[in-house]
């Protein structure tokens, strides 16, 4: 049996287009009032603000042929650990990205960790 793309798309559109939307009771209200109220529990309401290291202590260098201070930045996929969880800046997070990418290219750091 095949189906051809006009008789088969939308599945239960209709169905639901004819159903009347559902008025919301108060106890409803509170429950879900409720429910909002452990999810934001859950999460804490603030996280302390990681500071850049690199804006804290200006003798520390971005340097592409020193990999021991780079693989900070690069998680065990091989990608590279996004600002908001490293908690560099804008600017310094440029060049971090610059420098990791110029030490694999010379392979003085790998693309990928490869676990054997």
């Amino acid at each position: 049996m095949s189906f051809d793309r006009g008789d088969h798309r939308g599945g239960d559109r209709d169905r639901d287009r004819d159903r009347e939307p559902r008025v919301q009771t108060a106890k409803g209200r509170l429950r879900a009032k409720h429910r909002k109220k452990q999810r934001r529990r859950k999460t804490g309401a603030f996280a302390r603000r990681r500071v850049c290291r690199f804006c804290a202590d200006a003798s520390i260098a971005i340097d592409y042929k020193d990999p021991r201070n780079l693989r900070f930045f690069v998680a065990e996929t091989g990608k590279l650990v996004p600002s908001r969880i490293s908690g560099n800046c804008a600017r310094h997070q440029r060049g971090v990205t610059q420098a990791i990418k110029r030490a694999r290219h010379l392979a003085l750091m790998p693309f990928l960790e490869v676990a054997l």
